[in-house]
């Protein structure tokens, strides 16, 4: 009998060390990695996922499909533009991705305009019309 309370309390203090329990994460199923599609008009935006992964359109990423996510397309002298993904997931088939491909389509940017730091120059007056006596008007009186 003592045999066993000192195995027994052997083990019960040996959970009590400073090494960790395993973990139960071997029941968690890992996210199934789907391949995605990038394209963008005009190519050789840059496309980045909000997940990490990240190319050159067109392009093919692979994703973790375990939630939505979005893409953000960017390219110098155009509008940054971002795509939402939908993951849809069914029991006994893989994730789907939804759009596939993800498509956008970049707004070139507006040109700024600059004010002028330089004051136009004043137009001449036009020179008085030389009297006219067929004019229904009478002459302005004279300067004093």
């Amino acid at each position: 009998m003592r045999v066993f309370l000192l195995v027994t309390a052997s083990v019960l203090l040996a959970g009590c060390s400073s090494t960790s329990m395993p973990s139960m994460d071997f029941f968690k199923s890992k996210p199934v990695e789907v391949a995605l599609q990038l394209e963008s008009t005009p190519p050789g935006a840059t496309a980045t996922t909000s997940l990490g992964p990240s190319c050159k359109t067109p392009c093919s990423v692979s994703v973790a499909a375990s939630e939505n996510f979005s893409v953000t397309y960017g390219l110098a002298k155009y509008q940054t533009a971002t795509v939402p993904v939908t993951v849809t997931t069914q029991m006994g088939s893989p994730p789907v991705l939804d759009p596939n491909p993800a498509v956008a389509e970049l707004q070139p940017l507006t040109p700024t305009r600059k004010t002028a730091s330089k004051k136009r120059a004043a137009k001449p007056k036009a020179a008085a019309p030389d009297s006219d006596d067929s004019s229904p008007f009478p002459p302005p009186p004279p300067a004093q």
